[in-house]
């Protein structure tokens, strides 16, 4: 079990973190391609701004007044005039870029070859790190009036910042789903470790519980054996009901320890191939004396050929036994019981057919399972703790092979045991 939870820690770990690389390479490929389209709507933004620079207007005259410091057409300083270039030159970027789908934070300067800076934007910091810088040359009206190559560069500042913004419909949702898968999978882990630990515990106390039960139990069975010797025959009876029910008590005991062994390994099944045909017959023998003392009618039909299988006579016998007393028990008044064996594509076939009260279509998926006891129709008549088909399909299981159920109410139940052969000789 510690492994098994060790595998599903191990599984979960390694999943989680490759959907994460998973989604990094995505979110990579994702700003390359943020990038790509943010440099092609940046030059389109460039050659629209280069187009409006080039003709002599109001901003460009205004432009060409602050950088020549010219103040013979306002009735404002010379530092007033620059100051009102910034703002409008910088609205007039901040337009143009929103034309184009560009909503990042900017700045620019507008400088010569010779590095002589004429205008900056009012948010302008010298040096920034890790900025992105798009030169444009200028041509037209404003490099004339200057007579030198001008240069406006557009600065764009936090562009990772930028760029992550645009894919928060991809990396948020990413982000949430994975947290998400963490948190049920954490939840559904810590709810499965808890059943597994409840049922483990239930486990040993039943198993506690029925070891202790089998020291009275012999004590009584010891008692009614020597009440049984010295009794009169007006008591024999007494004690011949007091031996049968300490012996299903016993029985029942057995089928607990025993199926609880298997579920958890305890017990070793020694296998060994062996004509498993004879002990059907031995049992099918004692069974037929049992029917007639109780009114059952019982018939058996074995095929002609021998049944080589591999597996522990023991507890494969109490499997065909005890399908035999369900279908007893669950019977109606003139029980009719037929136990059918034959080969079929390498498998032997041990068919148990009843005429009982049937079980509910609804319950056929749940008849295999621990403790489960059908509480429908005349069912709950009969007695038990649902261990007699888990203890069945268990040992099945341990055989490699197959068991399946067909019921219909008031006809009667069939049950298949398929065991695969194995030639005479092969070990």
């Amino acid at each position: 079990m510690l492994n098994f939870k060790k595998g599903y820690i191990v599984v979960f770990t390694i999943s989680v973190l490759g959907l994460a690389f998973i989604q990094y390479q995505y979110l990579k490929i994702g700003l390359n391609l943020a990038k790509v389209q943010f440099n092609s709507k940046v030059g389109q933004a460039v050659q629209t701004i280069k187009q409006d620079l080039e003709t002599n207007n109001e901003l460009t005259f205004l432009v060409a007044q602050a950088i020549t410091k010219n103040d013979a057409y306002f009735k404002l300083s010379v530092d007033s005039i620059q100051d009102a270039s910034r703002y409008f030159l910088n609205d007039f970027l901040v337009d143009r870029l929103l034309q184009n789908g560009i909503k990042s934070d900017f700045s620019y300067r507008l400088y010569t070859n010779d590095s002589l800076l004429y205008l900056t934007s009012p948010n302008y910091i010298a040096s920034q790190e890790e900025q992105l810088n798009f030169p444009i040359v200028l041509s037209g009206y404003l490099p004339k009036e200057l007579n030198k190559r001008l240069i406006l560069e557009l600065q764009f500042e936090d562009l990772n910042k930028y760029f992550f913004s645009q894919l928060n419909g991809l990396t948020i949702p990413s982000l949430i789903f994975i947290i998400a898968i963490i948190l049920v999978v954490f939840w559904v882990l810590r709810s499965f470790y808890w059943q597994r630990n409840v049922i483990t515990t239930t486990n040993q106390f039943i198993n506690n519980l029925t070891h202790e039960l089998k020291t009275p139990v012999f004590s009584i069975g010891l008692a009614t054996k020597l009440l049984e010797e010295k009794s009169d025959d007006s008591l024999k009876p007494f004690v011949s009901i007091i031996r049968e029910q300490n012996d299903k008590l016993k029985v029942q005991i057995e089928k607990v320890l025993d199926l609880a062994g298997l579920e958890h390994g305890k017990s070793v099944i020694k296998f060994q191939l062996i004509n498993f045909k004879s002990n059907l017959l031995a049992l099918a023998q004692s069974f037929l004396k049992l029917s007639e003392l109780e009114g059952v009618k019982f018939d058996f039909n074995f095929s002609d050929e021998d049944y080589f299988i591999l597996c522990e006579p023991n507890h494969l016998e109490n499997a065909v036994s005890n399908l035999l007393e369900n279908a007893k028990k669950y019977s109606k008044n003139s029980p009719e019981i037929l136990l059918n064996t034959f080969i079929s594509h390498n498998f032997l076939h041990i068919e148990v057919k009843d005429n009982g009260v049937g079980i509910p279509e609804k319950e056929l998926k749940n008849v295999f399972k621990k403790f489960h006891r059908v509480g429908s129709g005349d069912l709950h008549t009969v007695k038990g703790y649902g261990l007699g088909l888990s203890y069945v399909k268990e040992i099945v299981r341990l055989h490699n092979g197959k068991i399946s159920l067909e019921s219909k109410m008031n006809e009667g139940t069939t049950v298949t045991i398929k065991l695969p052969i194995k030639l005479k000789g092969y070990e």
